[in-house]
Formats: structure tokens, C-alpha cells, sequence
């Protein structure tokens, strides 16, 4: 592992590296680590700018929208002078200008089943910003079957909610489909530009999301993996609920029938 670093590292990172928990050798782990962001919005966001200011080496954003005035009020990578262009273009500016050491590589596309099987094999910790139950469960499955850790988080109205998966390291480790075996019926539950959403809610799940990043890749404490986090914000509750990996689940039961990611289209 490279631990030289240079004068302008050390004290950009010193408040990484007085903890005894990261150090050197800890920081030296954020920079070789490569991390894919999933959506450049609400929760991309907050998540992209605190991993590029942690000092990850390379952060693969993908999204294919274009940055519109109604996204302003919570995705707080953008600005207005940059309406119209790419999500992933506006984000890179502010990432780059917040710490120019980060390798960003822009996927501007659609997460599919493709893109999945392309992009994913080449990171090493997975988040999922998105805002849909397909894009969503299809992060789910190919994170579990390409063997990846997925950090995933989501908000509505006042509400969020996040939990890390890795049930491809085997028991006793959950999978996404343990929690929800199957997609909502289309239209059941409503979107954020249905229903709305608070802007601050979305930055601290994208904040904690940033930080079940840091500690898969540093290997401290103990991950959101077998438990889902929820918060009231209109209430300020937080509450934690066990995840149990489901022996008949799908995709990592015991007799799973999901081996590949062919039922998520082209």
C-alpha cells in the first residue's frame, strides 16, 4: 500500500489521519478505493461531495438526466448557472472544485441491465441514489450476483431510510429482496415529484450514505448490514430495524431462482 503522501494531502486529510481508526494507512485505503454513485441528484449529492472531500481515489457517477430549476431545492451539487447540462457534467465542476486530487469517471447513461453489467464489475462499493423501484431493484440483484457491497438509501415526504447490502458474502448477511421480495405495483407508492420531499431529509440520508461508504472501505465499526435504518424527521426519531436473510428469498435463499439479470429487460 502507497503511503506517501504529499504536503498538500497530509494536511488536507490531517483531521482523517489523527484518527486512530483511519490513520495513514486508512487514508492510503479511501485513495485506491473506487466507488460508483448511482443517481446525481437529491441523494447523490450530498454523498459524492463528502466521499470526494473523505479522499476516494475514483468516484464513477452515473445518471442520464439534465439539471432543471425544481432539482435546485435539494441537490446541492448543482447551481443554477448550470442549468440544462448533464447531472453528471454539473457535478463533476463541483466535485473537481472541492478536490481536484478525486478521479471522476462520467457514465452519462441510463443505469439498465447493461450498463449494470458493465460498470459494477469495475468498483468497489456500489450507492444507490435513485428514485425508482425498477432502477433500484435492479441495483439489488446485480450487486448481489456480480458479488458487490451496495449502500442504499431513500427518502419521501419527511422520511428516509438506509441500510448496506452484502448477502453475497453468504449468511447471516441480507439481501435487498429479503426486505422487499418483490416491486411495488406501478403507481402504489408515490414518487418525490409526486408526493414532494423535504431538502434537507435528502441531505442527511446522502450524508449517511457517504458514511457507510467510508467505514466498508475502511473497515471500522460496525455497517448498516443486517438492519435498516429509518428516520422521522418531522418527529427527529431515528429507529433501527433487524434485517434477517429470508431462507426462501429470490435471489439468496436457499433454493434461490434468481441467477442472472435477464427479468430486468435490455
Amino acid at each position: 500500500m502507497d503511503l506517501d503522501f504529499t504536503e498538500d494531502e497530509l494536511h488536507r486529510y490531517s483531521r482523517h489521519i489523527l484518527l486512530k481508526e483511519v490513520g495513514a494507512i486508512g487514508q492510503a485505503r479511501l485513495r485506491q478505493a473506487r466507488v460508483l454513485v448511482v443517481g446525481a441528484g437529491g441523494l447523490g449529492s450530498p454523498l459524492a461531495l463528502y466521499l470526494a472531500a473523505a479522499g476516494v481515489g475514483t468516484i464513477g457517477l452515473v445518471d442520464h438526466d439534465h439539471l432543471e430549476l425544481s432539482n435546485l431545492q435539494r441537490q446541492v451539487a448543482h447551481s443554477t448557472a448550470r442549468i440544462g447540462q448533464h447531472k453528471t457534467d454539473s457535478a463533476a465542476e463541483a466535485l473537481r472544485g472541492l478536490n481536484p486530487e478525486v478521479r471522476l469517471e462520467l457514465h452519462t447513461r441510463r443505469m439498465d441491465r447493461a450498463a449494470a453489467e458493465e460498470l459494477i464489475p469495475q468498483y468497489d462499493v456500489i450507492c444507490d441514489g435513485t428514485d425508482n423501484f425498477p432502477t433500484r431493484f435492479l441495483l439489488g440483484d446485480a450487486c448481489h450476483l456480480l458479488g458487490k457491497p451496495l449502500v442504499s438509501a431513500a427518502v419521501l415526504r419527511f422520511e428516509g431510510q438506509l441500510s448496506v447490502f452484502r448477502a453475497h458474502e453468504g449468511a447471516p448477511h441480507p439481501c435487498h429482496r429479503c426486505l422487499n421480495p418483490e416491486m411495488p405495483p406501478e403507481g402504489l407508492v408515490p414518487t418525490c415529484s409526486q408526493a414532494g420531499v423535504l431538502g434537507a431529509v435528502v441531505g442527511v440520508m446522502g450524508t449517511l450514505q457517504a458514511t457507510e461508504v467510508l467505514k466498508v472501505i475502511l473497515g471500522i465499526g460496525e455497517d448498516m448490514s443486517g438492519r435498516l435504518l429509518l428516520w422521522d424527521a418531522l418527529d427527529a426519531r431515528f429507529r433501527t430495524v433487524k434485517l434477517r436473510r429470508d431462507p426462501a428469498c429470490a435471489l439468496c435463499g436457499e433454493h434461490a431462482s434468481i441467477h442472472d439479470l435477464s427479468a430486468h429487460g435490455p
